[in-house]
């Protein structure tokens, strides 16, 4: 007889969290995938790993942190980008799945909140963490001379970005047809309704509009503003945030929290609105570029449309490790369009405008200056001070997770399978029996 197939169960609990067979499997995949090597304690380690995260997510629980639906929305929009650029476009992506991008989402949404919640959770641990100059230097001297880290080119970028302007028609109708949908409610039609007919917020539309109970600092100031004086049933005026144009309803109202419905709609970019934001920053480029006074970080902080980057002059930061310098290595895997336009300049030249997609989605151009490039080198005091600081700065915050993990790991419920019981476990868990 055929021995039966696992498919999937429970190999250990943390508090109310589970880790599933599946989730080590699909790691292990990965690895595969990757040609890192599986050994024979690679099962126990990353069961061990995930025991750790569910215990973050237990005592975040505990805790009350939260991750508000903006950051989920954000982190699922960034993924998104990174597999269409991986996988060549949206059309390629939504027939690899086979399902919506919307269904895509969805997929994927409760992981990324636990992830999300997870990286919340060690911040409030390892906030306070800082180095001094002198750890930076011990950390350094610690290194074997032999094992120093070999360093790729890297480079320093600036940007000036021009979102498309919206046209007053596309505004003017925007704003008229959410009048039109607040007078049917008045009218006697229901809210809920509208919202998951017309709304174009895929996170609320498919609950009829309705967001849940939030504190008013989770959502963006102008929407809080707007909803919080209202009543029960009532509803506001036309809002506009940085997502688009907004009819509000409250539901109700505890304290500070608030759940309410709402409908939002998003302006659509016209071809010619790109044309204008292209034009205009070709003529920018051209200014910089002939007039000496005119400098690319003073024009960012004038003209750019980013406020991420607009006030450091442009300089952009590395999403991957938070520094000002991009490996031209990986690059690609951040911006594809961005690492090919590099390639291709010389230090302090400036790139002609590129269309792009912003971190909210929003289509933009941009132009790219290339403000430093240094040589591979091995990593060096001097030259690498910064990603040297880096990495004691998380040597350091690990250090403090372990003493974290240390004084609460008998705080929740903890059990492991039978087949992982017997694994060299790095931490002396308290394991129920049953």
């Amino acid at each position: 007889m055929m021995a039966q197939q696992v498919i999937d169960k429970v190999v250990a609990v943390v508090g109310n969290n589970v880790v599933l067979y599946s989730d080590i499997e699909e790691q292990i995949d990965q690895m595969s995938l990757s040609e890192i090597p599986v050994y024979e304690n690679t099962r126990c380690e990353l069961v061990e790993d995930m025991m750790y995260q569910k215990l973050f997510v237990n005592q975040a629980r505990i805790d009350s942190v939260t991750v508000t639906e903006e950051q989920i929305e954000q982190e699922l929009n960034r993924r998104l980008r990174y597999f269409i650029a991986q996988i060549g476009s949206e059309e390629e992506l939504v027939r690899f799945y086979g399902k919506t991008i919307d269904q895509i989402k969805d997929d994927f949404k409760d992981e990324v909140e636990e992830i999300l919640l997870i990286q919340q959770m060690q911040q409030t641990i390892t906030g306070n963490v800082t180095v001094s100059p002198a750890e930076v230097r011990e950390f350094f001297n610690e290194i074997p001379k032999d094992s120093l880290p070999y360093i790729n080119s890297q480079a320093r970028l600036a940007q000036i970005v021009k979102l498309p302007p919206i046209s007053k028609e596309q505004e003017d109708a925007i704003k008229g047809r959410l009048r039109d949908f607040k007078k049917r409610v008045e009218n006697g039609e229901d809210f809920g309704t509208l919202a998951y007919l017309y709304s174009e917020d895929p996170g609320s539309a498919e609950q009829n509009g309705e967001l849940g109970l939030m504190d008013r600092n989770e959502l963006v100031s102008e929407f809080s503003n707007a909803a919080i004086g209202l009543k029960p049933g009532e509803m506001s005026n036309v809002v506009k945030t940085q997502f688009g144009y907004h009819l509000i309803q409250m539901i109700e109202r505890k304290g500070e929290q608030i759940n309410v419905r709402h409908i939002l709609l998003i302006p659509q970019v016209s071809a010619e609105d790109l044309e204008k934001s292209r034009l205009f920053l070709d003529s920018v480029r051209k200014e910089i570029m002939t007039v000496d006074t005119l400098t690319f970080a003073k024009a960012a902080i004038k003209l750019s449309t980013d406020k991420d980057t607009r006030m450091n002059g442009g300089e952009m930061i590395n999403p991957m490790d938070g520094t000002n310098l991009f490996d031209l290595e990986t690059l690609g895997q951040i911006d594809p369009s961005l690492s090919y336009s590099i390639q291709k300049m010389k230090v302090g030249e400036i790139g002609a405008p590129e269309l792009f997609q912003t971190m909210d989605g929003k289509r933009a151009f941009r132009i790219v200056t290339l403000k430093e490039l240094t040589k591979p080198h091995v990593a060096n005091l001097k030259d690498d001070y910064n990603r040297l600081a880096e990495s004691a700065k998380r040597k350091k915050e690990n250090v403090k997770l372990e003493e974290w993990i240390e004084k609460h790991k008998n705080t929740a419920y903890i059990w492991v399978d039978k087949t992982y019981a017997t694994c060299p476990f790095h931490t002396k868990w308290d394991i129920a029996v049953r």
